[in-house]
């Protein structure tokens, strides 16, 4: 089986945090809309999160055991699991379009705020995962992430996020580069 990464899973070492997984594919998931926003209270920033709808997502697919997805699930709580088809999947690479693919989506997220910003180490890590696979890739997250105009905060210096990770100084100017040139 697999799951669709499309936020930190993205990230290699961001996702080992958490679980084994086989190879990372790059795909493009049409059918889902990717949104910045609050998954609940008791998270101090706004992850990525996904519903369906009329736009596309790029991420991962990430073959994993039942082992894996249980440990998955734990680091997605808040949000929950559904399946997509392989149709809705566009690569040039190949993988068992037989196998389960499943995503992790929250209905009716509330937007950013003050209190649960944007975290620019969440940012970092899920665009430094991008840029694993390629410039182009992270600028696909980019133009088909909806909400950058919300409240985001520089952690940097501090970082919030808990799953930081793959992120190297060489990293910052290109992050911020491509976050300038969209104007988020």
């Amino acid at each position: 089986m697999y799951i669709f990464g499309y936020g930190s899973l993205i990230n290699s070492a961001s996702r080992q945090l958490t679980g084994q997984t086989g190879e990372a594919i790059p795909v493009i998931a049409h059918g889902l809309v990717r949104y910045w926003g609050k998954v609940d209270e008791s998270y101090v920033l706004s992850p990525l999160v996904v519903n369906r709808g009329d736009s596309q997502v790029n991420g991962v697919l990430l073959e994993i055991n039942e082992l894996a997805l249980a440990e998955f699930d734990r680091r997605e709580r808040g949000y929950h699991r559904i399946a997509i088809s392989a149709e809705q999947i566009e690569t040039e690479h190949t993988f068992h379009r037989d196998y389960p693919i499943w995503v992790y989506v929250k209905e009716q997220p509330e937007p950013p705020c003050t209190l649960s910003p944007i975290m620019q180490t969440y940012v970092d890590t899920v665009l430094a995962g991008c840029l694993e696979i390629s410039a182009d890739f992270a600028r696909h997250f980019i133009d088909y992430t909806v909400g950058w105009h919300f409240p985001k905060e520089n952690d940097r210096h501090a970082p919030k996020y808990g799953n930081l990770a793959g992120v190297e100084e060489h990293h910052y100017p290109l992050i911020d580069a491509l976050i300038t040139q969209k104007g988020a």
